[in-house]
């Protein structure tokens, strides 16, 4: 689905659980896809007796892939230009995840018109683990 400039307004909001329970297969199937296999994603013994985390936890970027996601559902694929995030706290396996995401601006961009949003991906105790905003071009 895309936006259309003429059905969207600023304070439209969207939510989606973008994971629930995450598992370690699934933090280290993203280590394999994206090469980034460092221990503290990976490796129990490393993370805790080395790192002195509680336990291995999800990379960064997986839960930005994730919110981008929602970020995609909510404004359609390919309309994306620009996306940036802020990683506020850590993932841990067993999170469940979710995206609020806000219309803040709708505005003509050159001779387009585009959507701004702000975003926030929270984990099962309601506490912000993402922050960030993106940019959509609009369908007329």
């Amino acid at each position: 689905m895309a936006l259309s400039a003429s059905k969207i307004k600023v304070g439209d909001t969207y939510s989606e659980q973008v994971v629930d329970n995450l598992s370690r297969t699934q933090i280290v199937q993203y280590a394999g896809a994206s090469g980034d296999y460092n221990p503290i994603h990976t490796d129990e013994i490393w993370a805790t007796k080395v790192a002195g985390y509680p336990t291995v936890f999800a990379h960064g970027m997986l839960t930005m892939g994730l919110t981008g996601k929602a970020v995609t559902n909510f404004v359609g694929d390919g309309r994306l230009t620009n996306y940036g995030v802020r990683f506020v706290r850590q993932v841990w396996p067993g999170d469940t995840l979710t995206t609020a995401i806000e219309v803040s601006a709708v505005r003509a961009e050159g001779a387009d018109t585009v959507a701004d949003v702000t975003i926030t991906t929270t984990n099962q105790n309601g506490e912000a683990v993402l922050t960030g905003s993106a940019t959509a071009r609009l369908d007329p």
